[in-house]
């Protein structure tokens, strides 16, 4: 029971802190949950939570033929880069038209939240990278163990922190613009910035195949 209770903390601990830097779906979740509601922010960040869940699952008991997707993996990588410029390219048609109060036109839709989140975490393969790094190294360290009990503690503890993470975001930027004057005035123009940023960061990254699909599917390299 300790060694279950222990690695649900290890699980959780990573996914929360790996949650706090800024990145597409914590993002998109405080923008929606800033120019929507909390609630549907919730239902996104729940949603991909769940898929995160599912493809840590997946990476546990079927990494070799993942890492045989090399161009799978670089198509989902191509595609997540398309949707982070479309974002940022929203976020700015919307600054222009009308500040704060003009939606992202990517987030302008009537597909449910808890389905956008799950639809944008699937097409992201950092998450599957990520996920694979720190298994290995809890194995290596025999923190983590092949038992089914300990799989589903871990998991668990992911999916919670990877919630809490998300929250910080979607709580702590409704709590910010509700203090800060005409702070809904520069949102979309800091947030297309932030997505500029890290398309930018990924497009090099890519390009120079330094990207985590490249160091995943080449670790030789």
């Amino acid at each position: 029971m300790i060694k279950i209770i222990k690695v649900f903390f290890w699980g959780l601990l990573i996914s929360f802190l790996g949650s706090l830097p800024l990145g597409t779906l914590n993002v998109a979740a405080m923008q929606i949950g800033i120019q929507e509601s909390v609630t549907d922010a919730l239902w996104f960040s729940l949603g991909s939570m769940i898929v995160e869940m599912t493809y840590v699952r997946i990476s546990l008991i079927g990494i070799d033929w993942i890492r045989k997707q090399a161009k799978l993996m670089k198509i989902m990588e191509w595609i997540t880069l398309g949707i982070i410029l479309a974002l940022a390219a929203g976020s700015f048609i919307a600054a222009i038209k009308g500040g704060g109060n003009s939606k992202n036109i990517m987030l302008n839709n009537n597909m449910h939240r808890f389905l956008l989140g799950m639809f944008m975490c699937a097409i992201n393969p950092i998450v599957v990278i990520f996920w694979f790094g720190w298994s290995t190294v809890l194995f290596t360290k025999k923190v983590l163990e092949p038992k089914p009990a300990q799989y589903n503690s871990y998991i668990l503890g992911i999916g919670i922190g990877a919630f809490l993470g998300t929250c910080i975001f979607i709580f702590g930027g409704k709590w910010i613009v509700e203090r800060i004057e005409n702070s809904q005035q520069y949102l979309n123009w800091v947030v297309g910035g932030i997505f500029v940023f890290t398309a930018l960061v990924q497009l090099i990254k890519m390009l120079r195949h330094k990207d985590g699909v490249s160091k995943f599917t080449h670790p030789e390299s």
